[in-house]
């Protein structure tokens, strides 16, 4: 049987937590909580909850339970619900306590995959060597990285406006329907095709405010080598401090 997920405090890596899927996780102040915070700043009573997709087993989800400062996930706000990956830090607050979500198995160290190609360029492969991190063609100092996250995003926004104003042209058409219908389908399944395609940006943003971004089209390369960057910081930060 393999290890259960846990959530880690990412300053006191010592300190965590495993997650039952049969009970949902609550984090907060409160001191009934299954996490519970209550030196913490800015962590409201009853600040989050993790648990079970009730839709898809084995998928866990963080939810704001209305807290004060909020609860951010790989540094976004949440709104609702959404899905933890392998690795991903969720902020309580926005000056408060890190915790890292840690998969059953562990995450294997990026290598560099023959497909794992962006835009027909070769995936950049975080390599420290000697305090060094290199990263999409630069060497980044490890001491001088603040933060390593991922965000997806739609690469074509446009394509449901490109649909309708199709679609509204294609009116012109209507007298006609052996070319409105083949203009209206053809539209439809352009919109389909490019609304679905995502693009994942791998983002490594230094002390100094200074970031570098690389495009992955799998999200799952994209976690691997934010995971990859994330466990070379924490090796390379001196005692007593982590990224």
């Amino acid at each position: 049987m393999g290890a259960l997920p846990r959530l880690v405090l990412r300053d006191d890596p010592g300190r965590s937590v495993p997650l039952d899927p049969r009970t949902p996780l609550s984090i907060g102040r409160d001191p009934a909580s299954s996490l519970c915070l209550a030196e913490a700043r800015g962590v409201s009573r009853h600040h989050a909850l993790v648990r079970v997709s009730r839709t898809r087993p084995g998928q866990w989800l963080l939810c704001d339970l209305g807290s004060a400062n909020g609860t951010y996930l790989e540094g976004a706000r949440l709104k609702d619900c959404r899905p933890l990956s392998d690795g991903d830090e969720i902020r309580l607050g926005l000056n408060g306590p890190v915790l890292q979500f840690r998969a059953g198995s562990p995450s294997a160290p990026p290598a560099a995959p023959a497909a794992a190609a962006t835009r027909g360029r070769p995936a950049p492969v975080p390599t420290a060597v000697a305090g060094q991190l290199d990263f999409a063609g630069r060497s980044l100092p490890l001491d001088r990285i603040r933060s390593a996250y991922v965000r997806s995003r739609r690469r074509h926004p446009q394509a449901f406006s490109w649909w309708l104003l199709l679609c509204l042209g294609g009116l012109l058409l209507l007298p006609f329907p052996w070319l409105f219908w083949p203009l209206q389908a053809g539209a439809l399944a352009g919109w389909i095709v490019l609304g679905s395609r995502w693009e994942h940006l791998l983002e490594v943003t230094l002390q100094d405010g200074l970031a570098y971004r690389h495009r992955f089209d799998s999200l799952a390369t994209a976690l691997a080598h934010r995971n990859g960057i994330r466990r070379a910081m924490a090796a390379a930060a001196p005692a007593g401090r982590r990224p």
